[in-house]
């Protein structure tokens, strides 16, 4: 079995990999969130820090790139080779409003003919392996079956199908039906994401695809940060690790970033997910809501984790 962390643009970065790599693992691959080619050819800052291999030590990182430019992508390829990397991923899977307008993430499956012409440059020249993580088109399903011959063309190092369609974002339930026939015709092999959130939801998918030994997730990484090492057999998180994971995520945060509200946004993103794990911390979640300075952030953690206790 492999498990790869999908890449979520604004929460995966290097802080949150390096936190969950060094506290519970179970990921074969670490998935950076995308990189957007730019007019002038550069990294952003936060793409350059999350690309260095000095941000990723002892995991195994793939950059994902955000374009629908032959051009761009090579150029951003060769970049990424000079940093040592050996397979890129594509991003055919954003659902965002503001991407997909431009033809980019999954608005550039709205298009597959110009789709497949990329594929035939991007195939012919970049020097690195590619794999690609799709959804299954922008309003039906049934767009698929294109897509899929098109795939099937090019040498994809791995299709990692999200079995949604555009305008789902991540609402409804993914398409079982359509990844199972997916998983049957593709050439490449196959890797599914979505909504892959506990030890049950896993058992329940592996008792239909006892085939398909690769999922990725993101969402349920958030949830339970231990949830990669439960699925490779591991035990779940205890309140010690809990508190570790917090501490280095909040130091790396405290370092990278400058004053108390940008900080804050990020760890109050972070227990939004977190809180439920603890019982009776309702009233812990709402004073972390309110905390408008770091210190008392900062006591409000230590009482919650001396005070309340995980949920059985």
């Amino acid at each position: 079995m492999r498990i790869y962390l999908a890449p979520l643009e604004g929460i995966t970065g290097w802080i949150f990999r390096s936190a969950v790599h060094e506290c519970f693992g179970g990921f074969d691959k670490y998935f950076v969130p995308f990189i957007r080619p730019n007019q002038m050819g550069h990294f952003s800052a936060r793409e350059k820090k999350d690309i260095l291999p000095e941000h990723n030590k002892g995991m195994r990182a793939v950059p994902q790139i955000l374009t629908n430019r032959a051009d761009d992508f090579l150029r951003t390829a060769e970049k990424l080779r000079d940093y040592g990397y050996e397979e890129i991923n594509l991003n055919l899977g954003c659902p965002s409003k503001t991407v997909v307008t431009k033809g980019r993430g999954a608005g550039f499956l709205a298009d597959p003919d110009k789709l497949d012409r990329f594929f035939e440059e991007i195939f012919g020249k970049c020097p690195l392996r590619i794999s690609v993580k799709t959804r299954l088109g922008m309003e039906d399903a049934s767009e698929f079956k294109r897509l899929l011959e098109i795939y099937n063309r090019y040498p994809v190092e791995e299709l990692i199908i999200h079995p949604r369609v555009q305008k789902d974002f991540y609402k409804n339930t993914p398409d079982l039906d359509t990844f199972e026939e997916a998983a049957e015709s593709s050439r490449s092999p196959v890797c599914y994401n979505g909504d892959i959130f506990s030890e049950v939801d896993w058992e329940k998918f592996v008792s239909r695809f006892p085939r398909t030994d690769c999922i990725m997730t993101g969402r349920g990484v958030l949830k339970d940060p231990s949830l990669a090492r439960q699925l490779q057999g591991g035990k779940s998180a205890d309140k010690s690790e809990l508190r570790r994971f917090h501490d280095l995520l909040y130091a790396g945060y405290c370092e990278e970033m400058s004053g108390d509200r940008t900080i804050l946004y990020k760890m109050k993103e972070l227990w939004t997910y977190l809180v439920p794990l603890f019982a009776d911390s309702k009233k812990y979640a709402k004073k972390i809501k309110k905390a408008e300075k770091c210190a008392v952030y900062e006591q409000i953690v230590d009482d919650l984790f001396a005070e309340t206790e995980l949920q059985p």
